[in-house]
């Protein structure tokens, strides 16, 4: 029997990903819903190859557009999420979210209770909603495996193991295209340079976050949410090579290290084929590379983003949201030249410390209209504050 399955964000990098996977083993795979924001032609172009009846589309004009483009009228297309009780008689075998951004919580939330299981690469999500997303999560007794590099690996690394048996856990960090020049040069760095990953193929958002080093801020925050493991015991290691990303030292004396090739296709791959003894084709192990992993402690000169994490309450806040959603505003502007690479940083900090956002480190988000509505709040009060 066919595996039924859902892509939330199939026209972005992961959605893609994905897809490729799933072409070269058609037989096994139904594909029952794709989704877009604004790429309508690639999003037609998918339904077309993999014969997927039902698209959701969010852009108003992108949907009006792809519903002239549907001349036959033999898909179901919509605007919004609210149509999902609509497509999905029973639950899929497995879905993916990989909707970037705060606008990626409410379709991840809603999606679940048609799931069997789950894959999440929308980083906001876990770290502004994971309260909400856990709820669903338990009451609708949908498996949920993390997408991330790092926090699969984690995942996979913890697999019959207790968490409470953790001592450390250390996330790597390539150090993005900055980890070597010389800090006067950091006022002068351009969008092109910072867009430059030495490791990874990204879009341009995740490309500056891993520039300022801000998103591997996130994905600690993502791994204590996700584990439930204290910030202390969370470290971060720059590792120029990519090819360690999580490591896990236990309370026994034991310690595991998860390794693989730079590719996301290995995470992808593995959430879609969990226990069904599937084969991937990989790279022999990289001997250059484990005798030579050059691990190092962070430099906070170099990337004071990682100060953060000396701001973060202990249990998770509305603050969450306010840093994401500022920072998101200010990566805008610096790619549309609106304000330099070093102004995302200080700019960023200056904002989060005012009274009025610090309040929300004792505020818990009860609904996702929370989160929503602090973070249309917090990117207008941003945009006041920076241009």
């Amino acid at each position: 029997m066919k595996k039924k399955i859902a892509i939330l964000g199939s026209t972005g990098s992961i959605g893609k990903a994905l897809l490729d996977i799933v072409s070269k083993d058609r037989k096994n795979f139904e594909i029952i819903l794709l989704t877009a924001d604004t790429n309508y032609k690639l999003l037609y172009k998918q339904a077309k190859k993999f014969n997927v009846k039902n698209l959701i589309i969010t852009n108003p004009k992108k949907y009006n557009l792809l519903k002239k483009v549907n001349k036959k009228n033999d898909l179901n297309i919509y605007n919004n999420f609210k149509n999902l009780s609509k497509i999905f008689r029973n639950k899929v075998d497995y879905s993916m979210s990989s909707i970037t951004g705060i606008n990626g919580l409410e379709p991840t939330l809603n999606i679940i209770k048609f799931s069997k299981k789950i894959a999440i690469a929308n980083k906001e999500s876990i770290i502004c909603g994971w309260n909400l997303i856990n709820k669903e999560l338990k009451k609708n007794k949908t498996q949920f495996i993390p997408v991330d590099s790092e926090h699969f690996s984690l995942w996979y690394g913890l697999q019959n193991l207790k968490t409470k048996n953790i001592e450390n856990i250390y996330l790597t960090a390539s150090g993005g295209p900055f980890s070597s020049i010389s800090l006067n040069k950091f006022k002068s760095i351009k969008i092109n340079q910072a867009l430059k990953h030495p490791n990874w193929k990204m879009g341009k958002k995740i490309s500056i976050d891993s520039a300022t080093m801000i998103n591997k801020v996130y994905e600690v925050i993502e791994a204590k949410n996700i584990f439930n493991v204290n910030y202390k015991k969370i470290k971060i290691l720059i590792h120029p090579k990519s090819y360690v990303h999580a490591i896990i030292k236990f309370d026994n004396g034991l310690t595991k290290i998860i390794a693989h090739d730079t590719t996301m296709r290995i995470p992808i791959f593995n959430t879609l084929y969990l226990k069904d003894d599937k084969k991937l084709k990989s790279n022999k192990i990289d001997i250059n590379s484990l005798n030579n992993l050059n691990f190092k402690n962070i430099e906070l000169k170099r990337f004071p983003m990682v100060k953060l994490l000396n701001l973060l309450p202990s249990k998770q806040s509305l603050f969450e949201t306010v840093i994401v959603s500022a920072n998101d505003t200010l990566v805008e502007l610096f790619l549309n030249n609106k304000i330099k690479f070093t102004d995302i940083q200080k700019k960023l900090f200056k904002i989060i410390n005012k009274k009025k956002f610090l309040k929300f480190k004792n505020k818990h988000p009860k609904k996702i209209q929370d989160i929503v509505e602090l973070n249309n709040y917090v990117r207008l009060k941003t945009l006041e504050n920076s241009i």
